[in-house]
């Protein structure tokens, strides 16, 4: 990619884009102990009838109400006990419907009992304002996934496992060296958010351009404490430029289609908080990711323009319980729904065999 076009596509954050909204404050101001949550099947996924399906609740050690869906094997029922237990999320700007979901589905399939969560401010979960990540608070919502599971009476809480999606694969990881309660970590197709914020994609940005940068988020700031609102950077670009790389094309071929839309989804929609980025800059979340002595399988696509985050993570990590599997041919989006390109053998082995009793 010409370095022009790596430049360009940096100030896009994450997978984000060019629509700016100035009038996004929310106005929702929910009673978290009371509020509703969608009953319908309204995934981007058919159901399966091989597990069962319930919405559930948990909150987090800030107070926040997350929202998840339980999948449970359907030969499975509340009064077994000694179950392994997974907890989902991602993609970064994803809900459970989409990626995540799919993920603790397949993996209930196979004999787990999960939970695809929304992350705080996102989705059907609570949190104010809205549509806002965080370092801290979404590492947070894994463990907070964790301190649910380890008190269901069929789950065994010494049997637990977690899979980050995408950017919320940085966020497992993180959430791997500081809980030891997780005790098997899958980062799927993962990118290190705080890395692609400080330093653009590929590495790109310099000193020059972050402190740019942080001028533009601090005046948004300044921008929407005057207004009483929060501008939203908008989601996946839509309509997609001709110079797009093929990346953002796939991105587009994901969450703007039939194939993975769903209205809650920021990337669907209008995305992100514009000054989300802010906290990333200064929060280097794999700084301690050598220290995780539990088992981690990274799963990256061979030809996904991320595959650098799971590389470099990879070398960072310790120890013989540790793996890097590179799918030949797969793109960074093809590991969100494609059958055919995620792992699920392995992942089900991996988890079997480090959540074993």
């Amino acid at each position: 990619m010409a370095k022009n076009n790596i430049r360009s596509v940096a100030v896009l954050a994450a997978v984000v884009l060019a629509t700016v909204c100035t009038s996004c404050r929310t106005n929702q101001k929910e009673d978290m102990e009371n509020f509703s949550l969608t009953q319908e099947w309204d995934k981007t996924f058919p159901a399966s009838g091989k597990v069962s399906h319930r919405k559930v609740t948990f909150k987090n050690r800030y107070g926040i109400t997350l929202a998840a869906d339980l999948y449970q094997p359907v030969e499975v029922s509340d009064a077994d006990s000694g179950l392994a237990a997974i907890a989902v999320s991602g993609p970064f700007g994803a809900v459970k419907e989409q990626a995540s979901g799919f993920y603790a589905q397949m993996l209930a399939e196979r004999g787990f009992l999960t939970i695809a969560f929304d992350p705080s401010f996102t989705g059907e979960s609570g949190g104010e304002p809205r549509y806002v990540a965080s370092p801290d608070i979404n590492t947070e919502d894994f463990s907070a996934a964790v301190d649910f599971l380890s008190t269901l009476d069929n789950v065994d809480p010494e049997r637990i496992g977690i899979v980050g999606i995408c950017g919320w694969g940085g966020f497992a990881i993180n959430a791997a060296a500081i809980d030891t309660r997780i005790k098997a970590t899958v980062a799927s197709t993962m990118y290190d958010i705080s890395r692609c914020t400080a330093n653009g994609y590929f590495d790109s940005m310099g000193v020059d351009e972050r402190y740019e940068l942080r001028r533009q988020l601090n005046a948004q700031r300044t921008e929407d404490y005057r207004n009483g609102s929060y501008a939203l950077a908008g989601g996946v670009v839509d309509p997609l430029p001709d110079d797009a790389p093929q990346f953002v094309k796939d991105y587009y071929a994901y969450y703007k289609t039939p194939r993975g839309y769903h209205k809650r989804s920021l990337n669907s929609n209008r995305g992100w908080n514009r000054t989300s980025s802010l906290a990333f800059i200064n929060a280097p979340i794999l700084a301690y990711s050598d220290e995780i002595r539990s088992a981690v399988l990274l799963i990256h696509g061979e030809k996904a323009h991320s595959r650098y985050f799971s590389e470099d993570a990879f070398r960072r990590l310790t120890g013989d319980n540790k793996e890097l599997m590179i799918i030949p041919g797969a793109s960074h989006v093809d590991l969100y729904d494609n059958v055919d390109a995620i792992p699920f053998d392995r992942m089900e082995s991996f988890f079997m065999e480090n959540l074993k009793k």
